[in-house]
C-alpha cells in the first residue's frame, strides 16, 4: 500500500478512523463521448475510508478496521463494476465513473455505520483509479446521513 497523505475533512468528532485499502475491477463508461473508457477496462483502486464518532463500541473501536475493507472488498474486488446493482448502463448519473464509484462507496459504507449502537458516521471517501486521477467524495450539510 503506498502511503498517503488525504485531506482532511473539517468535523467536530472526537475520533477520525482512517482505512486504506486497494480493489481491482474492471467498468466502461457506456458512451461514445468517453473515448477509450467507453471500452471495458481495468484499474486497481486505492480507497480511503474516513469515518468519524464521539463514541467508541464495546471492544473499544469506532468500527472495527476490518469490517470496513470486506463491506467493499467482497463487493467489487476482481468484478466488473458495472454488473453491480448499484450502477446502470443506460442512466448517465449512474454510470461507473471514479466520482460514482466513491459515492455509491459512501453510501454503502454509511448504511453499514448506521447498523451501529456508537452511530459513527461516514466523511469523506477518497478513491484513486490510476496514479494520478483520484476523486473524494464528501456529502454536503444536508446530504450527511
Amino acid at each position: 500500500m503506498m502511503q498517503q497523505i488525504y485531506p482532511v475533512p473539517n468535523h467536530d468528532y472526537s475520533y477520525e478512523l482512517n482505512k486504506d485499502f486497494h480493489f481491482a475491477a474492471a467498468h466502461y463508461i457506456p458512451s461514445a463521448d468517453a473515448g477509450k473508457c467507453q471500452h471495458t477496462h481495468g484499474h486497481t483502486y486505492f480507497a480511503n475510508i474516513t469515518i468519524g464518532g464521539d463514541k467508541l463500541d464495546d471492544l473499544g473501536f469506532l468500527v472495527n478496521f476490518k469490517q470496513i475493507k470486506n463491506i467493499i472488498h467482497k463487493r467489487f474486488d476482481h468484478g466488473t463494476l458495472n454488473d453491480d446493482p448499484a450502477f446502470s448502463n443506460e442512466q448517465p448519473e449512474k454510470f461507473p465513473t471514479t466520482e460514482i464509484v466513491a459515492q455509491t462507496i459512501y453510501d454503502i459504507i454509511e448504511d453499514h455505520l448506521k447498523t451501529l449502537p456508537n452511530r459513527p458516521v461516514c466523511l469523506q471517501v477518497f478513491l484513486r483509479e490510476t496514479p494520478t486521477s483520484y476523486c473524494i467524495y464528501r456529502p454536503k450539510g444536508d446530504d450527511v446521513k
